[in-house]
């Protein structure tokens, strides 16, 4: 009616009011239901990476890779499935293999790059022009993951048909890969051992990417579970 009479009266607002008086179901915290659980698991990855960065020496690239991946997914569970060496075109129509595939579960697909923290690969240790500049090791990754989101949308529904067909075994009946605005994650390098001006630029280099790509380092992944772990206990 308001749509059609002018009054001074909000109805609806008056209804909502009337119905919430009425209505005796009130809020229930299920999620600490959960909680204890969330906690283990986070707490439980924490120490895995810890482990790992301490002996990282005693591990080959590929159970490297394989390790680091499953604390990506259980830390983003909107990822249902991980490819492994998933094709694309590029421009000269020649298929290429993209290391590792990430499919959400609306189907939309991201890049991942896991590269093991060996040394020094994030950013220089002198300046140039006053600047700390990525490390080589670094700003291929970044040309390397940008050159793959340019072929994937270039390659468009011919690309997401011949994905949803080759992988149609391994995800969910009727499910279909989508190609839109993939991003990209690369994880790897320290940057506990940083200065502060270190720090300063190499935050500048994250953000000149951020709309595309995600440069996580494994002191960024400790980072973050600690403040899972925390925020998780702080709200029990």
């Amino acid at each position: 009616m308001r749509d059609f009479v002018e009054t001074e009266v909000d109805g609806e607002q008056l209804f909502r009011r009337y119905v919430a008086k009425r209505i005796t179901k009130r809020t229930k915290n299920f999620r600490q239901i959960f909680r204890q659980a969330e906690i283990e698991k986070y707490r439980f990855l924490h120490d895995k990476l810890v482990v790992m960065l301490n002996s990282e020496s005693t591990y080959s690239e590929t159970v490297w890779q394989a390790e680091i991946l499953q604390i990506i997914l259980l830390l983003n569970p909107k990822y249902i499935k991980a490819l492994r060496e998933a094709p694309v075109r590029d421009y000269r129509n020649t298929t290429r293999k993209i290391d590792l595939l990430l499919i959400d579960a609306s189907g939309n697909i991201d890049i991942v790059e896991i590269k093991q923290p060996f040394g020094k690969c994030i950013i220089t240790n002198s300046q140039y022009r006053d600047n700390y500049i990525p490390l080589r090791e670094l700003s291929g990754t970044v040309m390397q993951i940008e050159k793959y989101v340019f072929y994937l949308n270039k390659w468009g529904q011919e690309g997401e048909e011949r994905l949803t067909q080759k992988y149609k075994a391994d995800l969910p009946n009727n499910f279909s890969i989508k190609i839109t605005n993939p991003g990209g994650i690369v994880i790897m390098g320290r940057d506990n051992n940083l200065t502060q001006a270190q720090r300063q630029d190499f935050g500048v280099v994250k953000r000149k990417y951020k709309n595309i790509i995600d440069i996580i380092t494994y002191d960024d992944l400790l980072r973050r579970l600690d403040i899972i772990v925390h925020q998780l206990k702080a709200d029990s």
